[in-house]
This record gives structure tokens, sequence and C-alpha cells, in this order.
């Protein structure tokens, strides 16, 4: 079984930026190594603290035979990292998907290239039960450790139990949990299953519902189990919509940790930037269209800065919904000072190297 390094570890615990990493496409929807190597030096130097590559953002596609890329993109990523020569610790996450025999496979793929956890995803797996998909995180738990992943049904999840999640915090190597069900009552699901664990201490909590990110990240959760109070708070985000702009994010996750190390009251401007953030992500994950263009978006933000050629998906019928665009220039214009333009300006050169 892969333990955690303990610099990972605390990391991972203290919360912290971890972009899920699009796929650079060209215009024959091939995967564009140097843009694709790129966006990993974008995100290295923005200061996040780690990247999911193979995830939802990086396309599910990229596992069908005749594209082949889950193996080329986690590759690529990898060797980035290990290039740059970090003198911090990154943390590397891997998505796992699919039925156990290819979720196993998928882990020890993972790890035979450094990953550190394992995005263990259970959309498109709706012929389990919620008992046999714990049987699979166990083994795959075995192989890897394990980041929990609570998918939105709009884009391919299920809806999950109370007592699913708290018997999925009761895994010994379950050390993460992204919640992005979109859905307050199933984010309070989760904690409260994790607070409900004898290991509640021992997972760390991130959001990934891009529709609420800086209240969730400013929350913490108390409640009383069996006569003692226990709290928990998201301490980051492990987000699709980070993929973008991803400086800034960084720069807004620096706040919210000064903020609750001061243990002030929440002051108002960060809720309105709260609302900003969710106004753009509505744009870029395309909310108004059941989230359709939402892969389109994040790459029309990309493609705007200078870091992809376009907008391709590797399904053609992926593509931005009409009247995007629009939305896209409205969040531009409107809060220009969420977005990392002048940054990706000043070092795109150097990253397309």
């Amino acid at each position: 079984m892969k333990e955690l390094k303990s610099t990972i570890k605390k990391l991972l615990f203290e919360g912290t930026v971890i972009p899920a990493h699009p796929l650079a496409l060209d215009q024959h929807r091939k995967m564009d190594e140097r843009r694709q190597r790129a966006l990993t030096r974008y995100y290295l130097d923005s200061g996040a603290g780690g990247i999911a590559v193979g995830v939802h953002t990086t396309q599910f596609e990229i596992r069908k035979k005749e594209f082949n890329l889950y193996k080329p993109v986690l590759q690529l990523a990898a060797e980035e990292v290990e290039k740059a020569h970090l003198s911090r610790p990154f943390i590397k996450v891997a998505g796992i998907v699919g039925p156990t025999d290819q979720a196993l496979k998928e882990a020890e793929l993972a790890v035979d290239l450094g990953y550190d956890l394992g995005l263990v995803s259970n959309g498109g797996l709706a012929d389990l039960s919620e008992a046999q998909l714990i049987k699979r995180t166990e083994r795959i738990a075995e192989i890897i450790p394990v980041f929990g992943f609570y998918l939105q049904p709009a884009v391919g999840g299920k809806v999950l139990s109370f007592d699913f999640w708290k018997d999925f915090a009761d895994i010994p190597n379950v050390q993460a949990i992204k919640m992005a069900p979109f859905n307050r009552y199933q984010t309070l699901d989760v904690v409260r299953a994790v607070c409900h664990s004898d290991r509640f201490q021992d997972i760390a909590l991130y959001t990934g519902n891009d529709d609420n990110i800086v209240a969730d990240l400013l929350t913490t959760y108390r409640f009383n189990i069996g006569g003692e109070i226990r709290e928990k708070a998201i301490v980051g985000g492990l987000l699709g919509h980070w993929a973008v702009w991803t400086q800034k994010a960084v720069e807004l996750m620096e706040e919210v940790k000064a903020i609750r190390k001061k243990g002030a009251s929440i002051p108002s401007e960060m809720l309105t930037k709260g609302i900003a953030v969710t106004d753009s992500n509505a744009a870029f994950f395309d909310a108004a269209n059941q989230f359709k263009g939402c892969i389109a978006g994040i790459h029309e933000v990309l493609r705007r800065q200078g870091l992809l050629e376009g907008t391709w998906c590797l399904n053609p019928q992926e593509s931005m919904s009409e009247g995007q665009k629009n939305e896209i220039n409205r969040v531009y214009e409107m809060y220009p000072e969420l977005n990392d333009d002048a940054f990706v300006k000043q070092n795109m050169e150097k990253w397309l190297q």
C-alpha cells in the first residue's frame, strides 16, 4: 500500500489550490504536447499546490481506445513537475474511473508514474450498489491513497447517501474527499458523515463545488456527535474552475487562510467576491445550458490568454453553447480583478518553449 509522503500530507491538510488539468488539442483533435506542457508550467508558476490529471476536465474520453491518452497526459504532467525542481511540495492527483478492474489498473499506473493520490470517481457506475462501490474503493485504496469524489449528477455522477459517505470515510487509506455535487444538502451529507467517522481528523475536505467556492472555503461545520462537538473545515479546492485564472485563485486561497488564521468574522467583501467568482463560473461552465459547454468554456478562457490554440474537445459534440462566448465577455468586463491575463502574458513565451 502506497502511503502519502509527510510533506504532501501536511500540504493536503493545510489546504491548497489544485486545478483540474485540461487537455490541449490541435485542430485535428490530436494532443498538442507543447501546449499540454505549457499548461502544467502555468499551474506550477501560478503557485498552485498541485494538479489533478485524467479527471473530468481532462475529458473522460482520453481512455477510449481510439485516443489512448490516459497514460500520456499523466506522464507529461509528471515530467514537467519533476523538471521544475520545486523547493516546495506539490501534490499530483490522478483521476481514476471505471469498473473495478479498470480502476485498479489506473491506480497501478498512477503509482508507477509517481502520483500521490487517486481521485476516485463513481461516475458511470449506476449499475453498482453503494456496498459494491465501497468494496471497489477499498481495493483501490490498497494500491494508492484515495481522494474521494462526489461528482454532480448533471455530468455523470450519482446521488450517494449519508451512510455511503460514512462507510467511505472509514476506509483506512482515504486521505481526502472532493465534494462536487453542486448541492448544499448533499455537501452537508458528506461533511456530517465524515464527522461521524472515527477517522474524521484523518480526512481533508476539498470543495469541488465550483458554484460555491468562497463560501465553502470560509465555512466551519460543527456537529454534536454523541455529546462530542466535532468541527470540520473545507481546507482547499480541487476545481475545474481553477484551471483558469489560477494565479488569482492562489491569491484568493491565501486571503481565506489569513482570515481563518485570525479567527475573525468573515469580511462581507469576501462573500461579495464569492458571488463574482460564482458568476464567472456560470459563464465558464455554461450553467444556463446544464453545463453542456463546461469543458469548452474553460478552453475558451485559456484560448483567449494564448495558452490553448482552440476550444476543441475529443468529442466533436462538446462545444460552447450559443451565447456562452457573450457570457464570458460579460464576466471578463464585469470582474477584471479576477483574471490573471497580465501574469499569463508575461510568462507565455517561457511556458511555450
